[in-house]
C-alpha cells in the first residue's frame, strides 16, 4: 500500500491516499464557500490530493464560531463549484460539517452558546446554555438538512466533526457532559449516533460519510480516553465509511494541530490502536492518520505498516500543493518543506488572516495572482545580492522563468537570518527550508557565490554590463534601548546564535562567555526570546527572561504555543520577569522596572542577550536607491514577508524584460 495508490470509499475511488483535511481558512465571503475556496481546493486537487474535506460549515444558525465561518445553508453553491473544479482531477470532495457548541463565539450571532451542560469553556470562559430537547432536535435536523444540501451540490460525501471545536465531542466527554438525562451518563454517544443516522438519511446511500473523532482529550481524569474512543468508534463503525483519528479538547486546543515543538506523527500510536481495535471487533472501517504528518516517507511507512488506510497531510499541502504529484513523479526531494511553525496556517483569531504558508505565500491567495511558474520571453542576466530567504526565493523564481542568475552572499553559507533563527531552541525545523532552496538553486543552474561581498563598485559594474540587480541584504542590530555601564557581557540574539552555529552547540557558545546568570531581554514577545531562554536554560545556565507583558511570548497565542511555552519555561527553571522593563545593566546586575508601579529592583546578570528589534541593512540601497530591494532590508519581519517580497521583486524584474504583448506573471 503506497501513498499514491487509489482507495475505494463507498464505491467511489480516490486517486491517492492523501487527505487534505478541514481547517479554518478565512476565505469565505460572508458565510459562503467562495471563489477563493474553489481555487484553493482546486490547486490541491491538481497536485494529487485523493480526498479534500472542505472547511467545516456550521449546520445551524446558532453556531457562528468565527467571523468567516461557512454556514451550510449558504454553502451549497460554493460546494458545487468546488466539485466542478476538483472532479476533473479525480479527487473526492467532501463537505466538513459541524457545530462548535461551547467552543464557539457569541460575538457574531449575539446569542447564547449551546452546550451539553453549563460548563464554561476553558479558553473563552463563557458558560453555554444547556440545550434541551428542542435544541437537540434542531441540531439533528440541521445536520440532516446540511447533508441534503451537500447531496444536491453533488459532493462525494460529508465528514462530521466530532473532534476539536465540536458540540458532538462535548457530548461525548465527561469534562463537558454532566447531564442526567438520556444524553448523559452511559449514553453520551447518543447524540452522535442520532446525527450520523440523520446525515445518512439526508445524504443517501451512495455517498461517503466520514467521522472526525477525538480519541484522546488528554485529560484522563474525566475526558475522552483512547479506551473510551475505541468503544465509541466500534459502536458507530457500521454507520461510517472512514474514521479520522484526532486528539485534543477545549482544555488542549493546540494539541490537535500543534506547532513545531511537537514531533511530527504524534498520533501514530493512537491511530494504530484505534484501527487495531476496530479490526479486532470485526469492523474494517478505513482509518485516517492525522498528526503533523508532513513527510511523505513517514506517511508511506504508516500505510505500509498498517497504522492507517489514508494519511491526512493538510499543512504539508498548504506548503506544497503539488506534494502527491511530486511523489508520483519520483521527485519527493522537490517538495517544499512544511515547518509546522503555524505562523501562517493557524488563522482562527480576531485578525482574520488568510490561511497561507511562510515559504509558499501564494497559498490562500490563488485568485489574486497568476502562477509563479512559466517562462519569460526575454531571458536576462540578474545579480541577487543576499542569500537569505528573500534572495534565495528571488533567485529561484528568476531562474525558473529562464533568467541567468548569480546570487552572492557575504557569509560562508546561504540562509541569512533564517540559519540563525533555526539555531534557537526548538526552532530547528524552520531550517529545513535552507537546503531545499539550495538544492532548487543548483537544479535550476543558479550561480551561487558565498563568502563574497558586493560593494557600490560591483553594483555599478553590473549596471554597465546590463545586469539587473536585486538587493536582499537583510538586517542589522537596532539601537540598544537600555544603558550598559560595564561588568555585563551584552550580545544581540544574532551574535549569540551565530556563536552557537559556529561553535556547534549552545554549551560551547556559552563557554566563551562569563560564568553566571544569563538574562534574555524580550521586548517583542515572539518565539525568539522564549526559545533563547529555553536554549540557555537547557545548557545549564541560571536564566531569566524580561518582558513587559503579562506572560512570556505573548505573540505565541497566534500559533497555539503560548501556554506550552510558558510551561516549558517554568519546567526549565527560567525566572520570568513579567510586567517589567529593562532600565540598564552593569556590575553583574540588570535593573528592571515594574510597568505598573515604576518600582525598580536588580537581578543577577553576567550575560545579557538582547532580543530587541532589528533595522534594515540598507547601506547598498542608500548608495543606489534606484535599485529594487526585498525582505529584511526593506523592514525586518518574518520569513513569509521576505519570501513574498523576493518573489514579487523577481517577477517585476521579469516583467521589465518581457515582450510587451506577453502576459505578466503573478505576484505571489
Amino acid at each position: 500500500m503506497s501513498l499514491t495508490d487509489p482507495i475505494a470509499l463507498r464505491g467511489r475511488t480516490a486517486p491517492s491516499r492523501v487527505l487534505f483535511g478541514p481547517h479554518e481558512t478565512n476565505l469565505a465571503r460572508g458565510r459562503e464557500i467562495s471563489d477563493r475556496h474553489v481555487a484553493y481546493y482546486a490547486r490541491r486537487a491538481a497536485g494529487g490530493a485523493g480526498v479534500i474535506v472542505t472547511e467545516v460549515a456550521s449546520v445551524h444558525p446558532s453556531d457562528w464560531p468565527y467571523e468567516r465561518a461557512p454556514l451550510a445553508a449558504d454553502a451549497a453553491a460554493g460546494w458545487a463549484d468546488v466539485v466542478r473544479a476538483c472532479r476533473p482531477h479525480g479527487t473526492l470532495v467532501l463537505a466538513g460539517l459541524g457545530h462548535a457548541g461551547a467552543q464557539g463565539s457569541s460575538a457574531f450571532g449575539q446569542q447564547a452558546l449551546w452546550g451539553p451542560s453549563r460548563v464554561a469553556d476553558v479558553a473563552s470562559r463563557e458558560a453555554p446554555m444547556e440545550v434541551e430537547q428542542a435544541e437537540i432536535d434542531a441540531l439533528v435536523a440541521g445536520f440532516r438538512d446540511a447533508a441534503r444540501f451537500a447531496a444536491r451540490a453533488d459532493l462525494d460525501g460529508i465528514e462530521i466533526n466530532a473532534g476539536q471545536h465540536s458540540i458532538l465531542r462535548q457530548f461525548l466527554s465527561g469534562l463537558t457532559n454532566q447531564r442526567g438525562d438520556g444524553y448523559g451518563g452511559e449514553e453520551k454517544d447518543r447524540l452522535l449516533r442520532d446525527v450520523l443516522a440523520a446525515v445518512r438519511d439526508g445524504l443517501g446511500d451512495d455517498r461517503i460519510l466520514g467521522l472526525r473523532l477525538c480519541c484522546d482529550e488528554m485529560a484522563p481524569w474525566a475526558g475522552i480516553t483512547p479506551e473510551h474512543a475505541a468503544a465509541t468508534a466500534a459502536a458507530v463503525a457500521g454507520s461510517i465509511d472512514y474514521l479520522a483519528v484526532v486528539r485534543g479538547s477545549g482544555m488542549s486546543v493546540p494539541s490537535t494541530r500543534p506547532d513545531l515543538h511537537t514531533e511530527p506523527g504524534f498520533n501514530r500510536e493512537l491511530c494504530a490502536g484505534i484501527r487495531a481495535g476496530l479490526r479486532d471487533a470485526g469492523t474494517a472501517v478505513p482509518v485516517v492518520f492525522q498528526g503533523s504528518v508532513v513527510d511523505p516517507a513517514m506517511a508511506a511507512d504508516a500505510l505500509e505498516s498498517g497504522v492507517a488506510d489514508l494519511v491526512e497531510m493538510t499543512r504539508a499541502q498548504i506548503a506544497e500543493p503539488n506534494l502527491v504529484a511530486l511523489v508520483r513523479a519520483g521527485t519527493p526531494e522537490r517538495i517544499r518543506p512544511c515547518t509546522l511553525s503555524n505562523q501562517r496556517s493557524s488563522v482562527r483569531d480576531n485578525r482574520n488572516p488568510i490561511v497561507s504558508d511562510e515559504a509558499e505565500p501564494r497559498s490562500g491567495h490563488e485568485t489574486e495572482d497568476a502562477a509563479v511558474e512559466g517562462t519569460d520571453a526575454h531571458p536576462h542576466d540578474v545579480l541577487v545580492v543576499g542569500g537569505g530567504p528573500a534572495g534565495m526565493e528571488a533567485a529561484r523564481v528568476l531562474a525558473s522563468r529562464g533568467h541567468r542568475v548569480r546570487l552572492v552572499e557575504k557569509q560562508a553559507q546561504l540562509g541569512g537570518s533564517l540559519r540563525l533563527a533555526a539555531a534557537v531552541g526548538g526552532r530547528a525545523r524552520i531550517g529545513l527550508l535552507i537546503p531545499w532552496w539550495s538544492d532548487e538553486l543548483t537544479r535550476l543552474g543558479v550561480e551561487v557565490q558565498t563568502g563574497v561581498e558586493i560593494d557600490e563598485t560591483g553594483l555599478d559594474a553590473a549596471a554597465r554590463d546590463g545586469v539587473a540587480v536585486l538587493l536582499a541584504t537583510g538586517s542589522r542590530p537596532g539601537p540598544r534601548a537600555f544603558p550598559v555601564s560595564g561588568g555585563v557581557e551584552v550580545r544581540t540574539v544574532a551574535e549569540f546564535e551565530r556563536a552557537v552555529v559556529d561553535a556547534g552547540s549552545t554549551e560551547q557558545a556559552l563557554a566563551g562567555l562569563p560564568e553566571g546568570a544569563v538574562v534574555v531581554y524580550d521586548p517583542i514577545g515572539d518565539w525568539t526570546g522564549v526559545g533563547v531562554a529555553e536554549q540557555v536554560a537547557a545548557a545549564g545556565r541560571p536564566t531569566a527572561i524580561i518582558t513587559q507583558d503579562q506572560v512570556a511570548g505573548t505573540q505565541l497565542a497566534l500559533t497555539g504555543d503560548l501556554a506550552a511555552a510558558n510551561t516549558r519555561l517554568q519546567q526549565a527553571g527560567v525566572s520570568r520577569e513579567l510586567r517589567s522593563l529593562l532600565r540598564g545593566v552593569g556590575a553583574g546586575k540588570a535593573t528592571v522596572e515594574d510597568t505598573y508601579t515604576g518600582e525598580r529592583r536588580e537581578i543577577d546578570c553576567a550575560v545579557l542577550i538582547d532580543c530587541g528589534h532589528r533595522l534594515p541593512e540598507e547601506t547598498l540601497w542608500s548608495a543606489r536607491p534606484h535599485l529594487p530591494r526585498a525582505g529584511d532590508c526593506v523592514a525586518p519581519r518574518t520569513v513569509h514577508e521576505a519570501v513574498l517580497e523576493g518573489r514579487r521583486a523577481a517577477l517585476a524584474i521579469g516583467a521589465a524584460h518581457r515582450a510587451p504583448l506577453t502576459t505578466t506573471g503573478g505576484t505571489r
